[in-house]
């Protein structure tokens, strides 16, 4: 069995490295078979049915030269492809021994050879450089047949012949074990999802870029404009998320536990400001009254902790500390632009502007516990 498994791995390996004699000879060449034998599946021969093969092949090619007829050269005898084991073994690898082109030759045979080319012209041969050019004649089937014929007889030849050792490879082994003892192998774990993820995603924006490239190279503005837009992209966002964190830090609740600083508007309870507004106006002094109002509103937004308690402040800067957002903004601006006309611009203010006042202040003051409690719930 050892010497009959040493046979089937020669003639297999003479069969894929020894070199073409022509464009013909490119396989092992199988057994003569009846026309009803399919040609579509590979036949699972063993090693003496794959010698055989090539012995009744080998007949065939020369009967096939003699006599250069339908009968005699009928592809149909070359039979099916071969699937040979590479050894013994139960399980052993097969490779797949083709042998379709001994069928085309074997269907050329039919015919006689063509009549040889005319000689060239003599300009021709003179001429080197055309002469370089000038491609070789085709080999006549007889050639192919002849070509044949020598494969087969080369093949059984060389089918007998013993099979190189395998080398070990003991050095190759040796230096593999050293790498893979280094301490960058050590502690290697399976790659996880997250990686996993990160990596797809990672191709599909390499591809996405790529097409990017691609397409700009047929409009180049098109690659401008994209640079261009990824970077002003970035410039919003980063100004954006700049914004949102002064907002945050500068419309930011004050704790409980921390008292009004003296002076601040919500030093004096919001209530004591409405009452005193309220005796200026019963008094007559609208420009007195509508100061109290627009500091009752202040004080009571500013008791809600909407912001920082802070005398220095002016009414602008806090019309600054609302957010635009935030329902209460349009009545605090318009309650802080009628303040500022008839207190600081010195203009004389009537009973109606006092009355606006007075009916913005109240919406700001029993508003702002509702918009603070919306607020609070929503943060929880």
């Amino acid at each position: 069995m050892t010497g009959r498994s040493s046979c089937a791995r020669a003639a297999l390996a003479v069969c894929f490295a020894l070199p073409l004699p022509s464009a013909t000879a490119q396989s092992a060449i199988a057994p003569s078979a009846p026309p009803s034998v399919s040609l579509s599946k590979p036949h699972d021969a063993s090693f003496d049915d794959y010698r055989a093969h090539l012995t009744s092949l080998n007949n065939l090619v020369a009967a096939c030269a003699k006599a250069r007829d339908m009968n005699a050269c009928d592809p149909s005898q070359v039979g099916p492809d071969d699937e040979v084991p590479l050894s013994s073994a139960p399980n052993a690898e097969r490779r797949l021994v083709r042998y379709g082109w001994l069928r085309v030759i074997i269907s050329k045979a039919q015919d006689k050879d063509a009549a040889p080319p005319k000689p060239k012209p003599a300009a021709v041969v003179a001429d080197k450089e055309s002469w370089e050019n000038v491609r070789p004649d085709p080999p006549t089937t007889t050639q192919l047949l002849k070509d044949a014929q020598t494969r087969l007889a080369a093949d059984l030849a060389q089918s007998d012949a013993p099979v190189a050792p395998l080398p070990s490879h003991d050095q190759e082994c040796a230096m593999m074990k050293r790498v893979l003892a280094g301490d960058e192998y050590r502690n290697l774990a399976e790659d996880t999802a997250r990686n996993s993820v990160m990596e797809k995603a990672g191709t599909w924006l390499n591809n996405l870029l790529a097409s990017a490239v691609r397409a700009s190279a047929r409009a180049p503005w098109l690659g401008r404009a994209l640079v261009w837009g990824f970077i002003a992209a970035v410039c919003v966002a980063l100004v954006w998320g700049l914004l949102q964190l002064e907002r945050r830090w500068r419309i930011r609740l004050v704790p409980e536990d921390r008292s009004p600083a003296p002076g601040a508007a919500s030093a004096i309870a919001w209530q004591v400001w409405l009452e005193d507004a309220r005796r200026a106006a019963a008094a007559g002094l609208w420009r007195e009254a509508i100061h109290f109002m627009y500091w009752a509103s202040i004080s009571r937004l500013e008791s809600k902790r909407l912001w920082p308690a802070d005398r220095a402040r002016t009414p602008r800067e806090y019309l600054a500390l609302v957010a635009p957002e935030d329902p209460r903004q349009p009545g605090l601006a318009s309650l802080t632009g009628s303040f500022e006309r008839v207190w600081y611009g010195g203009r004389p203010a009537a009973e109606s502007d006092y009355q606006r006042a007075e009916q913005i202040a109240s919406a700001l003051i029993s508003g702002g516990a509702t918009a603070d409690a919306g607020a609070k719930g929503g943060a929880r």
